[in-house]
Protein backbone atom coordinates (compact mmCIF):
# COMPACT_ATOMS: atom_id res chain seq x y z
CA UNK A 1 0.00 0.00 0.00
CA UNK A 2 1.28 3.47 -0.93
CA UNK A 3 1.09 5.97 1.97
CA UNK A 4 -0.86 8.51 -0.07
CA UNK A 5 -4.42 9.77 -0.42
CA UNK A 6 -5.37 10.67 -3.98
CA UNK A 7 -8.14 12.68 -5.61
CA UNK A 8 -10.37 11.68 -8.51
CA UNK A 9 -10.90 13.89 -11.54
CA UNK A 10 -14.68 13.78 -11.85
CA UNK A 11 -17.98 12.16 -10.84
CA UNK A 12 -16.89 8.81 -12.31
CA UNK A 13 -13.50 7.12 -12.52
CA UNK A 14 -11.80 7.25 -15.87
CA UNK A 15 -10.37 4.04 -17.30
CA UNK A 16 -6.85 5.34 -16.59
CA UNK A 17 -7.72 6.15 -12.97
CA UNK A 18 -9.34 2.77 -12.46
CA UNK A 19 -6.25 0.92 -13.68
CA UNK A 20 -3.83 3.19 -11.84
CA UNK A 21 -5.63 3.08 -8.50
CA UNK A 22 -5.92 -0.71 -8.64
CA UNK A 23 -2.19 -1.09 -9.20
CA UNK A 24 -0.98 1.70 -6.92
CA UNK A 25 -3.21 0.71 -3.97
CA UNK A 26 -3.20 4.10 -2.20
CA UNK A 27 -4.16 4.37 1.46
CA UNK A 28 -7.30 6.24 0.50
CA UNK A 29 -9.07 8.94 -1.48
CA UNK A 30 -10.34 12.50 -1.07
CA UNK A 31 -13.51 13.89 -2.65
CA UNK A 32 -14.28 17.42 -3.84
CA UNK A 33 -17.27 19.18 -5.33
CA UNK A 34 -16.20 17.96 -8.77
CA UNK A 35 -16.86 14.41 -7.60
CA UNK A 36 -20.25 15.03 -5.97
CA UNK A 37 -23.28 15.58 -8.23
CA UNK A 38 -26.05 13.76 -6.38
CA UNK A 39 -26.40 11.00 -3.75
CA UNK A 40 -26.85 8.09 -6.18
CA UNK A 41 -23.85 9.09 -8.29
CA UNK A 42 -21.62 9.71 -5.26
CA UNK A 43 -22.49 6.40 -3.61
CA UNK A 44 -21.76 4.61 -6.88
CA UNK A 45 -18.33 6.28 -7.00
CA UNK A 46 -17.40 5.31 -3.44
CA UNK A 47 -18.72 1.77 -3.97
CA UNK A 48 -16.45 1.44 -7.00
CA UNK A 49 -13.43 2.69 -5.05
CA UNK A 50 -14.04 0.07 -2.38
CA UNK A 51 -14.52 -2.64 -4.97
CA UNK A 52 -11.15 -1.81 -6.57
CA UNK A 53 -9.37 -2.80 -3.37
CA UNK A 54 -11.74 -5.26 -1.77
CA UNK A 55 -11.57 -3.27 1.48
CA UNK A 56 -14.93 -2.49 3.05
CA UNK A 57 -13.24 -0.11 5.48
CA UNK A 58 -11.48 2.14 2.99
CA UNK A 59 -10.35 5.68 3.81
CA UNK A 60 -12.66 7.79 1.63
CA UNK A 61 -12.45 11.35 2.88
CA UNK A 62 -13.87 14.82 2.42
CA UNK A 63 -13.60 18.37 3.75
CA UNK A 64 -17.06 18.88 5.19
CA UNK A 65 -16.83 21.44 7.98
CA UNK A 66 -19.85 23.57 7.13
CA UNK A 67 -20.00 27.20 6.08
CA UNK A 68 -17.61 28.00 3.25
CA UNK A 69 -15.79 24.66 3.56
CA UNK A 70 -18.43 22.20 2.36
CA UNK A 71 -18.11 19.87 -0.61
CA UNK A 72 -21.66 18.52 -0.23
CA UNK A 73 -24.18 21.36 -0.52
CA UNK A 74 -27.91 21.96 -0.82
CA UNK A 75 -30.17 21.14 -2.51
CA UNK A 76 -28.75 17.63 -2.81
CA UNK A 77 -27.43 17.58 0.75
CA UNK A 78 -28.08 19.40 4.02
CA UNK A 79 -26.64 22.75 5.12
CA UNK A 80 -24.23 23.05 8.05
CA UNK A 81 -22.92 26.21 9.73
CA UNK A 82 -19.30 27.28 10.12
CA UNK A 83 -17.56 26.86 13.46
CA UNK A 84 -18.18 30.49 14.40
CA UNK A 85 -21.86 29.68 15.02
CA UNK A 86 -20.93 27.39 17.91
CA UNK A 87 -18.35 29.92 19.16
CA UNK A 88 -21.06 32.59 19.48
CA UNK A 89 -23.46 30.27 21.25
CA UNK A 90 -20.72 29.15 23.63
CA UNK A 91 -20.38 32.76 24.86
CA UNK A 92 -24.00 32.61 26.04
CA UNK A 93 -24.53 28.97 26.92
CA UNK A 94 -21.51 26.64 26.80
CA UNK A 95 -23.46 23.43 27.39
CA UNK A 96 -25.93 24.32 24.63
CA UNK A 97 -23.08 25.05 22.22
CA UNK A 98 -21.48 21.70 22.92
CA UNK A 99 -24.78 19.87 22.44
CA UNK A 100 -25.53 21.79 19.23
CA UNK A 101 -22.09 20.92 17.84
CA UNK A 102 -22.53 17.26 18.70
CA UNK A 103 -25.98 17.08 17.07
CA UNK A 104 -24.68 18.93 13.99
CA UNK A 105 -21.76 16.53 13.54
CA UNK A 106 -23.91 13.46 14.13
CA UNK A 107 -26.37 14.57 11.44
CA UNK A 108 -23.47 15.33 9.11
CA UNK A 109 -21.95 11.90 9.69
CA UNK A 110 -25.21 10.12 8.95
CA UNK A 111 -25.23 11.84 5.56
CA UNK A 112 -21.55 11.17 4.89
CA UNK A 113 -21.68 7.49 5.86
CA UNK A 114 -24.65 6.95 3.56
CA UNK A 115 -22.46 8.30 0.75
CA UNK A 116 -19.74 5.77 1.58
CA UNK A 117 -17.48 8.40 3.17
CA UNK A 118 -15.54 7.23 6.21
CA UNK A 119 -13.35 10.23 7.16
CA UNK A 120 -14.15 13.93 7.51
CA UNK A 121 -11.33 16.50 7.81
CA UNK A 122 -13.06 18.16 10.72
CA UNK A 123 -12.73 19.74 13.27
CA UNK A 124 -10.14 22.51 12.91
CA UNK A 125 -8.64 23.13 16.36
CA UNK A 126 -6.88 26.32 15.27
CA UNK A 127 -7.29 29.02 17.93
CA UNK A 128 -8.54 32.22 16.31
CA UNK A 129 -6.22 35.21 16.58
CA UNK A 130 -7.11 38.84 15.98
CA UNK A 131 -5.35 40.29 12.95
CA UNK A 132 -4.59 36.90 11.35
CA UNK A 133 -5.44 36.00 7.76
CA UNK A 134 -9.02 34.82 7.33
CA UNK A 135 -7.97 31.49 5.77
CA UNK A 136 -9.13 30.12 9.15
CA UNK A 137 -11.38 32.97 10.29
CA UNK A 138 -14.97 31.85 10.84
CA UNK A 139 -13.93 28.22 10.55
CA UNK A 140 -12.40 28.47 14.03
CA UNK A 141 -14.26 27.27 17.11
CA UNK A 142 -13.10 30.25 19.16
CA UNK A 143 -10.31 32.28 20.70
CA UNK A 144 -10.15 30.38 23.99
CA UNK A 145 -8.11 27.14 23.71
CA UNK A 146 -10.23 25.15 26.14
CA UNK A 147 -13.42 26.27 24.43
CA UNK A 148 -11.99 25.12 21.10
CA UNK A 149 -11.14 21.77 22.66
CA UNK A 150 -14.60 21.37 24.22
CA UNK A 151 -16.47 22.09 20.98
CA UNK A 152 -13.93 20.06 19.01
CA UNK A 153 -14.50 17.05 21.23
CA UNK A 154 -18.26 17.34 20.70
CA UNK A 155 -17.72 17.41 16.92
CA UNK A 156 -15.48 14.32 17.03
CA UNK A 157 -18.00 12.49 19.19
CA UNK A 158 -20.88 13.44 16.90
CA UNK A 159 -19.05 12.25 13.81
CA UNK A 160 -18.18 8.97 15.53
CA UNK A 161 -21.83 8.46 16.49
CA UNK A 162 -22.65 8.48 12.79
CA UNK A 163 -19.85 6.08 11.83
CA UNK A 164 -17.35 8.65 10.54
CA UNK A 165 -13.85 9.35 11.88
CA UNK A 166 -12.92 13.00 12.34
CA UNK A 167 -9.51 14.58 11.86
CA UNK A 168 -8.04 17.31 14.06
CA UNK A 169 -6.22 20.01 12.12
CA UNK A 170 -3.91 21.85 11.46
CA UNK A 171 -1.15 20.81 13.85
CA UNK A 172 0.64 22.49 15.53
CA UNK A 173 -1.82 25.37 14.93
CA UNK A 174 -2.91 27.54 12.00
CA UNK A 175 -4.62 30.38 13.86
CA UNK A 176 -1.69 32.83 13.67
CA UNK A 177 -1.17 32.52 9.91
CA UNK A 178 -0.66 35.90 8.25
CA UNK A 179 -1.13 34.57 4.70
CA UNK A 180 -3.13 31.87 2.94
CA UNK A 181 -1.09 28.66 2.78
CA UNK A 182 -2.80 27.80 -0.50
CA UNK A 183 -0.79 30.70 -1.98
CA UNK A 184 2.36 31.23 0.13
CA UNK A 185 4.26 30.17 3.23
CA UNK A 186 3.29 31.79 6.54
CA UNK A 187 6.00 32.43 9.11
CA UNK A 188 4.78 32.38 12.72
CA UNK A 189 7.23 34.31 14.87
CA UNK A 190 5.55 33.66 18.21
CA UNK A 191 7.61 32.41 21.14
CA UNK A 192 7.35 28.90 22.54
CA UNK A 193 5.44 30.34 25.50
CA UNK A 194 2.94 32.10 23.24
CA UNK A 195 2.47 28.97 21.15
CA UNK A 196 1.40 27.00 24.22
CA UNK A 197 -2.14 28.30 23.68
CA UNK A 198 -2.08 27.04 20.09
CA UNK A 199 -0.99 23.57 21.20
CA UNK A 200 -3.51 23.32 24.05
CA UNK A 201 -6.59 22.15 22.06
CA UNK A 202 -4.53 19.53 20.23
CA UNK A 203 -3.03 18.33 23.48
CA UNK A 204 -6.51 18.06 25.02
CA UNK A 205 -7.69 15.95 22.07
CA UNK A 206 -4.44 14.06 21.44
CA UNK A 207 -6.30 10.74 21.48
CA UNK A 208 -8.00 11.62 18.18
CA UNK A 209 -7.51 8.89 15.61
CA UNK A 210 -6.44 11.15 12.71
CA UNK A 211 -4.61 14.47 12.60
CA UNK A 212 -3.35 16.80 9.89
CA UNK A 213 -0.28 19.02 9.74
CA UNK A 214 -0.19 22.65 8.63
CA UNK A 215 2.20 24.18 6.10
CA UNK A 216 3.52 26.89 8.41
CA UNK A 217 7.06 27.82 9.41
CA UNK A 218 7.72 28.11 13.16
CA UNK A 219 11.27 29.48 13.57
CA UNK A 220 11.20 28.89 17.32
CA UNK A 221 11.16 25.15 16.54
CA UNK A 222 12.63 24.87 13.03
CA UNK A 223 13.86 27.90 11.12
CA UNK A 224 14.16 26.09 7.78
CA UNK A 225 11.29 23.63 7.38
CA UNK A 226 7.52 24.13 7.69
CA UNK A 227 5.74 21.81 10.08
CA UNK A 228 4.70 19.33 7.38
CA UNK A 229 8.32 18.86 6.29
CA UNK A 230 9.98 19.21 9.70
CA UNK A 231 11.17 16.11 11.53
CA UNK A 232 11.74 18.35 14.57
CA UNK A 233 8.19 19.68 14.65
CA UNK A 234 6.64 16.27 14.00
CA UNK A 235 8.77 14.37 16.52
CA UNK A 236 9.25 16.96 19.27
CA UNK A 237 6.05 19.00 19.01
CA UNK A 238 3.27 16.92 17.41
CA UNK A 239 4.30 13.51 18.70
CA UNK A 240 6.12 14.93 21.75
CA UNK A 241 4.58 18.03 23.32
CA UNK A 242 1.09 17.42 21.96
CA UNK A 243 1.36 13.66 22.50
CA UNK A 244 -0.52 12.74 19.33
CA UNK A 245 -0.11 9.08 18.34
CA UNK A 246 -2.81 8.81 15.69
CA UNK A 247 -2.58 8.68 11.90
CA UNK A 248 -0.76 11.84 10.78
CA UNK A 249 -1.62 13.25 7.35
CA UNK A 250 -0.15 16.19 5.51
CA UNK A 251 -2.36 19.05 4.47
CA UNK A 252 -2.73 19.17 0.69
CA UNK A 253 0.81 18.66 -0.61
CA UNK A 254 -0.01 20.77 -3.69
CA UNK A 255 -0.34 24.03 -1.76
CA UNK A 256 1.92 26.84 -2.89
CA UNK A 257 3.28 27.27 0.63
CA UNK A 258 5.63 24.39 -0.20
CA UNK A 259 8.38 24.35 -2.81
CA UNK A 260 9.85 21.61 -4.98
CA UNK A 261 8.00 19.14 -7.17
CA UNK A 262 5.00 17.28 -5.79
CA UNK A 263 6.95 13.98 -5.53
CA UNK A 264 9.84 15.79 -3.80
CA UNK A 265 7.52 17.40 -1.26
CA UNK A 266 5.84 14.06 -0.66
CA UNK A 267 9.13 12.28 -0.01
CA UNK A 268 10.25 15.02 2.39
CA UNK A 269 6.96 14.94 4.32
CA UNK A 270 7.07 11.16 4.67
CA UNK A 271 10.71 11.22 5.72
CA UNK A 272 9.90 13.90 8.32
CA UNK A 273 7.38 11.56 9.95
CA UNK A 274 3.99 12.03 8.29
CA UNK A 275 2.20 8.69 7.93
CA UNK A 276 0.34 9.65 4.75
CA UNK A 277 0.68 12.32 2.05
CA UNK A 278 -2.52 14.04 0.92
CA UNK A 279 -2.62 14.84 -2.80
CA UNK A 280 -5.88 16.37 -3.94
CA UNK A 281 -5.88 17.32 -7.58
CA UNK A 282 -6.00 14.04 -9.51
CA UNK A 283 -3.08 14.93 -11.79
CA UNK A 284 -1.91 11.59 -13.10
CA UNK A 285 1.74 12.59 -13.53
CA UNK A 286 1.91 13.83 -9.93
CA UNK A 287 0.24 10.72 -8.58
CA UNK A 288 2.59 8.45 -10.47
CA UNK A 289 5.54 10.51 -9.25
CA UNK A 290 4.37 10.19 -5.66
CA UNK A 291 4.17 6.41 -6.02
CA UNK A 292 7.76 6.37 -7.28
CA UNK A 293 8.96 8.70 -4.50
CA UNK A 294 7.35 6.98 -1.52
CA UNK A 295 8.18 3.61 0.05
CA UNK A 296 5.39 1.20 1.00
CA UNK A 297 3.42 2.09 4.10
CA UNK A 298 5.16 1.11 7.32
CA UNK A 299 3.69 -1.34 9.80
CA UNK A 300 3.24 1.44 12.35
CA UNK A 301 1.33 3.58 9.86
CA UNK A 302 -0.78 0.61 8.80
CA UNK A 303 -1.77 -0.03 12.40
CA UNK A 304 -2.76 3.61 12.83
CA UNK A 305 -4.81 3.47 9.63
CA UNK A 306 -6.60 0.30 10.73
CA UNK A 307 -7.35 1.82 14.12
CA UNK A 308 -8.68 5.01 12.52
CA UNK A 309 -11.14 3.06 10.36
CA UNK A 310 -12.13 0.34 12.83
CA UNK A 311 -15.42 1.91 13.92
CA UNK A 312 -16.46 3.47 10.61
CA UNK A 313 -19.57 2.15 8.93
CA UNK A 314 -21.54 2.63 5.76
CA UNK A 315 -25.28 2.72 6.31
CA UNK A 316 -28.41 4.27 4.84
CA UNK A 317 -29.39 7.64 6.26
CA UNK A 318 -32.07 7.33 8.89
CA UNK A 319 -34.02 10.34 7.63
CA UNK A 320 -36.12 10.84 10.75
CA UNK A 321 -33.07 10.67 13.01
CA UNK A 322 -31.20 13.20 10.89
CA UNK A 323 -34.17 15.58 10.84
CA UNK A 324 -34.42 15.38 14.62
CA UNK A 325 -30.72 16.10 15.05
CA UNK A 326 -30.85 19.11 12.70
CA UNK A 327 -33.96 20.42 14.44
CA UNK A 328 -32.22 20.09 17.80
CA UNK A 329 -29.16 21.94 16.46
CA UNK A 330 -31.28 24.73 15.00
CA UNK A 331 -33.26 25.20 18.20
CA UNK A 332 -30.05 25.52 20.21
CA UNK A 333 -28.37 27.88 17.74
CA UNK A 334 -31.47 30.08 17.82
CA UNK A 335 -30.64 30.90 21.44
CA UNK A 336 -27.87 33.17 20.12
CA UNK A 337 -29.76 34.35 17.05
CA UNK A 338 -27.83 31.98 14.80
CA UNK A 339 -29.33 30.16 11.85
CA UNK A 340 -27.83 27.15 10.07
Amino acid sequence: MIPAIFGCSGPELTADERAFFRDADPAGYILFGRNCENPAQLRALTDELRSLHGRERLLISIDQEGGRVARLRPPQWSSYPAGEAFDRLYALAPASAIEAARANAHAMALELSAMGITVDYHPPLDVRQDGAHDVIGDRSLGRNPMQVAAIGRALLDGLASGGVTGCIKHMPGHGRSNVDTHKEMPTVRASAEELESDLAPFRALNSALIGMTGHLLFPVWDAENPATLSATVIKDVIRGQIGFDGLLLTDDIDMEALDGTIPERSARAHAAGCDIVLNCWAKMDDMKGICEALPPMTEASSRRLDRALADTRIAPVIAEQQRDLLAKRDALLALSGEAA
